[in-house]
């Protein structure tokens, strides 16, 4: 399996003309994963080699503006590339609460028709200062969107401190918390084992 990475943007906190704000992707078996989306990552993604059309999974690490506020225009962007009648599975969102409600305010008052789907990180009250906490389980109650497909809600593993994302045949992805202002997580994308083919016996022979 092979990864590539490229920098979109390194945290300026606002794009400018030789800076973007943080955004960062990661291409593996011909998708694009992409890990926050601050605001002008779309025109990073143009003068890059890559093809936002590929984007299948995106991660937010907090919900401050340089980090997602690029999010709603790429998100409505895809949508315009995408058929609306094509088999194509929806974009799967990884982020802290309250990401899914400032993503279905944004797609429906659009009236984009890209599908998506949201899974919120339910923080812990240790991850910020007491006062920047905030309690967001009245959101999103009995509400879903005809686009954005019901998600997951992800609680902390007290075993192994983390939150598992995704785990497919070749990675498995994980969320840990970081103190910050607000909130935050980060992301650790880590290959499975993989068997080897090296014939041990046959080289036992050869002496």
């Amino acid at each position: 399996m092979s990864m590539d990475i490229t920098f979109l943007g390194t945290g300026s906190a606002y794009p400018s003309p030789t800076r973007g704000a943080s955004a960062l992707a990661l291409r593996r078996e011909g998708e694009c994963w992409l890990f926050d989306c601050g605001e002008g990552t779309q025109t990073q993604f143009m003068k890059s080699h890559l093809k936002a059309g590929r984007i299948t999974k995106i991660f937010i690490t907090h919900l401050h503006g340089d980090h997602f506020f690029g999010l709603p225009g790429l998100l409505c962007t895809l949508s315009l590339q995408s058929n609306p009648d094509s088999s194509k599975p929806p974009v799967e969102i990884y982020g802290p609460l309250g990401l899914r409600n400032f993503i279905r305010r944004s797609m429906e008052l659009s009236h984009s028709q890209l599908p998506y789907t949201v899974h919120e990180l339910v923080p812990t009250r240790d991850q910020c200062p007491v006062e920047e906490f905030k309690e967001f389980s009245h959101l999103d109650r009995d509400e879903v969107s005809p686009q954005g497909a019901q998600g997951r809600i992800l609680h902390l593993d007290p075993v192994e401190n983390s939150y598992l994302l995704v785990d497919d045949e070749q990675l498995v992805v994980k969320a840990f918390r970081l103190f910050h202002r607000i909130p935050s997580f980060g992301f650790v994308v880590e290959e499975k084992p993989r068997t080897g083919k090296l014939n041990v016996q046959k080289l036992k022979d050869f002496g």
